[in-house]
């Protein structure tokens, strides 16, 4: 009599799947404070609501220019940024497997495996520290900028 055959090797275990990172639930206010410290110091909100279309180049060129100084103040007294890369732009980098894809995002023909190799086109921004005044318990942050009436 022959033998049995022998038991067929039981399959593999599918590989475990990654459990989805967790998502945190932003809170407004800050983006909302912040965007009332933009229109108080810069006038963001009436410049970008604004029909530009009946105003020469020059004129939007001066509002502009107040918006530029007035956005780059709120910056300054609000948010420590500095680049996310040290190198000049226009230096060639090598970005090698393992690299921090939230701080570096790789453009142009992305194909294969790292090692990359390529032309930094932006250092990018990252901020390293954020001051923005505490708010009492009864503001409302959705008021961006109250109505104003002249007496």
């Amino acid at each position: 009599m022959a033998a049995p055959a022998p038991a067929p090797a039981p399959a593999p275990a599918p590989a475990p799947v990654p459990a989805a990172a967790p998502l945190r639930e932003a809170t407004p206010d800050a983006a909302l404070q912040l965007l009332s410290l933009l229109q108080r110091e810069a006038r963001l909100i009436d410049f970008t609501q604004e029909n530009l279309a009946g105003y020469a180049d020059a004129d939007i060129g001066a509002a502009a220019r107040v918006v530029h100084e007035g956005c780059s103040k709120v910056l300054r007294e609000h948010f420590t940024i500095e680049p996310v890369r040290g190198e000049a732009e226009g230096s060639r980098l090598t970005m090698d497997e393992g690299f921090d894809a939230a701080s570096v995002r790789l453009t142009g023909n992305v194909v294969g495996k790292p090692p990359f190799k390529g032309t930094l086109s932006h250092r990018g921004w990252r901020a390293t520290n954020v001051r923005l005044p505490k708010l009492a318990e009864a503001h409302d942050a959705k008021i961006l900028a109250p109505a104003e009436v002249e007496l």
